[in-house]
């Protein structure tokens, strides 16, 4: 009966579903980690996962692919659909709990937006399971637990390192409006560092634009000895602002990419917070099976950690063979 029904709402979900059947890359090459057998026996399902994430933005890539990966490894289908739109992200939620999928997993950068959409797939007792950010309100709303990172641990943890680096004075650059995950580690960054922290708003879809206003900071303010950006994609941006500005400022960011871990080999960052977004795309599906199969909730419930781990030009050459694949 689940092979039954795990069919018709693959159909119903379509093409992408279809692509998330295949495990097929994402933009990556996306495959298993290394180590990783053939696909166990277990009962077909239908999975939508549904983030906040913006076009372009390659951290997601690696979730997908984790997604991708454990709906291959598991024989299970899995739908994987991104917008940056907090009402958007609603009606894709809406449409996972109409096509009465099997679970749902979501990120919950604007969790007040998200509430009602995440409410109505609790009461139509389908299992959610939350990852990346607002973990802080993902028991409220009736999930079975979060995948992810405490942001304000990980942000102290980078403030510690910053510190010790001999930053006093840093920029802390924001690329979604409105994250509370972003938030958390500015503010996290702070109580760590201990100095002065001020945040920058820039636009993770227009990097170039990105690139302009750090550069342009660093250079009103030449006291500014300290960048963190909080996207890898940003970070690259923030690297060439430094260069093209002619400033010292010591660079750190979070999340990783096969670019940012070559900047932190070469030295040009300093460290990267690792948060290994590819477990918050596989674990859930595993979590998720797991509960439909035999009711069991990893943790008690309890946030799972994914992060954070740090890169560093010590071990940035072991991770970039990783990234290149995109499984980090």
């Amino acid at each position: 009966m689940k092979w039954t029904k795990g069919l018709v709402v693959a159909a119903a979900l379509g093409l992408t579903a279809l692509t998330g059947c295949s495990g097929g890359p994402a933009g990556q090459s996306g495959g298993e980690p290394a180590g990783a057998s053939a696909p166990a026996a277990a009962e077909a399902g239908a999975f939508a996962v549904i983030t906040h994430a913006g076009a372009g933005d390659a951290f997601w890539d690696v979730v997908k692919n984790g997604a991708e990966a454990a709906a291959k490894r598991y024989g299970v289908t899995v739908s994987y659909q991104g917008d940056g739109d907090p009402a958007r992200q609603s009606q894709l939620i809406d449409q996972a709990v109409s096509q009465k999928v099997d679970g749902i997993v979501v990120s919950m950068a604007n969790p007040d937006a998200l509430k009602e959409a995440v409410g109505k797939a609790v009461a139509a007792g389908i299992p959610v399971i939350t990852i990346n950010s607002g973990g802080d309100r993902s028991r409220e709303f009736g999930a079975i637990t979060h995948v992810g990172q405490s942001e304000d641990v990980a942000g102290r943890g980078a403030g510690d390192r910053l510190k010790a680096e001999g930053v006093g004075k840093l920029l802390c650059v924001i690329h979604e409006a409105g994250n509370v995950g972003l938030d958390q580690r500015c503010k996290g960054a702070a109580e760590g560092l201990g100095g002065t922290v001020e945040r920058l708003q820039v636009e993770v879809g227009n990097l170039a634009d990105a690139t302009s206003k750090i550069k342009a900071r660093l250079q009103s303010d030449t006291s500014v000895d300290g960048v963190l950006t909080l996207n890898p994609a940003v970070a690259i941006a923030a690297r060439d602002a430094i260069a093209d500005g002619g400033s010292k400022a010591k660079l750190a960011t979070f999340d990783l990419s096969a670019d940012v871990v070559t900047a932190v080999k070469d030295g040009e960052i300093l460290f990267a917070v690792d948060q290994q977004q590819y477990l918050q795309g596989w674990l859930p599906i595993t979590f998720l099976i797991l509960y439909r199969d035999n009711l069991n909730t990893v943790g008690g419930g309890l946030p799972v950690n994914t992060g954070p781990g740090f890169v560093t030009k010590d071990n940035a050459g072991q991770v970039a063979r990783l990234a290149e694949s995109g499984t980090r």
